[in-house]
């Protein structure tokens, strides 16, 4: 009888790697979680996202920093992986304008750790998690991975796109296989609480004001998080070699429209304070999803509306 398959996720505490840990653990596959704990949002929430899996005898979390090349050499001594789903990074467009030698540090000097010690270590499939950012300011769309993408806009930004091409030196170098999935505008249960329509929800329930920068009519391609999850999943599974990926709805509403779906669902107004346009933020996101159903069967199943309910569900569970 064959092993289950063992899969490394660093950020696995996050919004996203959380739930991708859940949803490996429960096809019976065994996760090494990676997390750093890094106190941009508080330690509490990451730990309630892994609750599930902290009880499971197939999952091992591992705290630790990409940066660390020891470290990060010792876990994949321990433990031969058959792929690796790297999520971990520094997120957020403002705060890289704040801190960009740190976001430097992080998503490229760790990334490229993570890489190398996958290259020594039998070259595990690896799926890279990029940003829809990385197209900087565009006026047109759908956004195409045949794009050109050099010119990004935030500190942010660059490091993804930096990410992603010393993902293909990897590959070209050492036949790394390696997926550069380009995640558009994720949202859902356990996101991060600086996100767009968690600040929005929370703020409007308890009575406050929310802010909108800009004139509330940019545009973004809001995906659900199971559906990116469902697309990495299928990526994990899948050698291309080296590919990049857009995984997003292919959908764009403004972020008025977006209020208003809010307003709807929560039962309660919003209270706008409008603010300048903030630099670093684009205008619009918007995907083209045709490469990534063609390579993966990559097919996004929640609407806007139903994606929005589940979020006030679990928002109202956690009381």
């Amino acid at each position: 009888m064959s092993r289950p398959e063992r899969i490394l996720v660093t950020g696995a505490a996050g919004f996203l790697g959380s739930t991708l840990v859940d949803r490996l653990l429960a096809e019976g596959r065994e996760v090494v979680g990676l997390d750093s704990f890094d106190p941009f949002y508080p330690e509490e929430q990451k730990q309630r996202n892994l609750a599930s899996a902290l009880g499971a005898a197939t999952f091992q979390l591992v705290r630790g920093d990409i940066r660390n090349a020891d470290s990060v050499a010792s876990l994949f001594n321990e433990t031969r992986f058959d792929s690796v789903v790297h999520l971990a990074a520094l997120a957020g467009v403002r705060p890289s304008l704040e801190r960009p030698a740190v976001f430097a540090d992080v998503n490229v000097h760790g990334t490229t750790v993570v890489l190398k010690a996958a290259v020594n270590h039998g070259n595990p499939r690896v799926v890279f998690a990029s940003s829809s950012s990385v197209y900087g300011e565009r006026e047109d769309g759908p956004f195409r991975e045949t794009d050109s993408v050099e010119r990004p806009i935030s500190p942010y930004a660059a490091t993804k796109r930096a990410g992603e091409l010393v993902a293909h030196t990897f590959h070209h170098a050492h036949d790394l296989s390696v997926t550069c999935a380009r995640i558009f505008t994720a949202y859902g249960p356990r996101q991060r609480p600086d996100l767009a329509i968690r600040k929005f929800a929370e703020r409007m329930l308890d009575g406050m004001p929310i802010q909108v920068f800009g004139d509330g009519h940019s545009l973004r391609d809001f995906t659900y998080v199971d559906d990116i999850v469902d697309g990495l999943v299928k990526a994990i599974d899948r050698d291309l070699g080296f590919t990049i990926l857009n995984f997003g709805a292919g959908r764009k509403v403004t972020v008025l429209e977006v209020i208003e779906l809010l307003e709807k669902t929560l039962k309660v107004p919003a209270e706008i304070e409008w603010l300048p346009a903030q630099t670093g933020d684009v205008r619009r996101t918007w995907s083209d999803t045709r490469a990534a159903r063609e390579a993966l069967g990559f097919e996004p199943q929640v609407s806007l509306e139903e994606g929005i309910e589940r979020f006030a569900d679990w928002l109202g569970d956690r009381g």
